[in-house]
């Protein structure tokens, strides 16, 4: 290569974050920005104190996020290769579409707002010795089928895990979405997360956190715009999780959202979003705690069925828009509510007995029947 064409090829690459082909059988290869913002952004080293958990370098900490977003995207065939020049970082993916790059630079990009924010949080005071800044990475980046918006990660999901769909939340989610026909090697298609606080902490620290959203507003607005975009200027269906998330959207969009309500926001250009209201996927083991109904087993196992009734409704809405974007939204939920609290509702009991009761399926179906 002549010396003129490597510097043209370099600041291509800076310009542009993309150098080599484009894409196509010889791969695609992208430049991901300078170790320092590279390590910040896959909040590197995950795992590691005075002994580290996985002792993986920079370049194995990003391949294993971006090899998991090629499975979940569908390219399970695909690779990629982590490699620094200089001070570059760049991804190398071979077997995907020439445009794959695309949504990686954009949650990149996206990742820098929200690490200011952070950093501006810290400035204040206001940051945690037991937080961990941590972006929705490892996500379904190009066949995402909706968008889930939730509170914050839990810390183990980065520090134990490395894979930010690895919790009992998403977990419970994708066992919902199962039961409405998804089969579970796709559920991750349909979980592709934004929480509004890009940051790994205790399942304890919500109340922490339910003061530090605006640090992240032009994050979260970046993320619900971008990852909301489907094909055709259509939208992705997108669920609301929990009260903090649902009162986000009142005071950012306007839009009202109790559990199983619905509403649009607009995502900028004109786009409107369909997002449906729901309970936090873990809120069923608070309802049905017998000390939050006065220590009675009879009315935590009625709490916790009806909790389960609205939560497959949700999911049924999301599988069935996931499927389909431009149905109607509102018969779509109407059918998924008449489908799970009263077409099977016995059904619906019988989940909440073996889902979060653990019973077998027989003593569940025998529990119901007598109910």
């Amino acid at each position: 290569m002549h010396k003129k064409s490597g510097i043209a090829l370099i600041l291509a690459s800076l310009l542009f974050g993309c150098v080599n082909h484009p894409g196509g059988p010889q791969g695609q290869t992208l430049d991901l920005g300078d170790s320092q913002r590279v390590s910040r952004l896959f909040a590197y080293p995950n795992n590691c104190s005075v002994i580290c958990y996985r002792d993986w370098t920079l370049e194995q900490t990003v391949e294993h996020y971006l090899q998991q977003s090629l499975t979940r995207d569908g390219y399970p065939q695909a690779s990629v290769s982590v490699t620094r020049n200089g001070e570059r970082v760049q991804a190398h993916f071979t077997g995907t579409p020439a445009e794959y790059g695309k949504p990686l630079l954009q949650l990149l990009d996206a990742g820098d707002l929200a690490y200011q924010g952070a950093s501006q949080l810290n400035r204040d005071g206001k940051w945690q010795y037991n937080w961990y800044f941590f972006l929705p990475l490892g996500m379904a980046l190009e066949n995402r089928k909706s968008v889930e918006l939730l509170h914050f990660p839990p810390d183990y999901s980065l520090t134990q895990a490395q894979d930010y769909l690895r919790s009992s939340t998403t977990d419970r989610w994708a066992a919902l979405l199962s039961y409405n026909g998804i089969a579970a090697e796709q559920t991750p298609a349909y979980q592709t997360i934004v929480d509004i606080a890009p940051i790994a902490a205790p399942a304890s620290a919500g109340s922490a956190l339910e003061g530090v959203y605006g640090y992240f507003n032009d994050y979260q607005r970046r993320m619900v715009d971008e990852l909301s975009a489907a094909p055709n200027d259509a939208s992705l269906p997108m669920v609301a999780f929990g009260s903090p998330v649902r009162s986000w959207i009142k005071q950012q969009y306007g839009v009202n959202l109790p559990v199983l309500g619905l509403g649009q926001i607009n995502a900028g250009a004109g786009r409107q979003v369909p997002v449906l209201g729901a309970n936090h996927p873990s809120y069923i083991w608070y309802a049905a705690d017998p000390a939050n109904n006065k220590g009675s087993e009879d009315a935590a196992n009625a709490a916790g069925i009806r909790v389960m009734g609205q939560d497959l409704s949700a999911a049924c809405w999301q599988a069935s828009m996931g499927q389909q974007p431009t149905r109607d939204a509102q018969q779509l939920l109407s059918s998924c509510t008449q489908k799970w609290q009263v077409t099977q509702k016995l059904q619906t009991c019988e989940l909440f007995f073996t889902s979060v009761r653990n019973l077998k399926p027989e003593q569940a179906q025998a529990k119901c029947k007598a109910g």
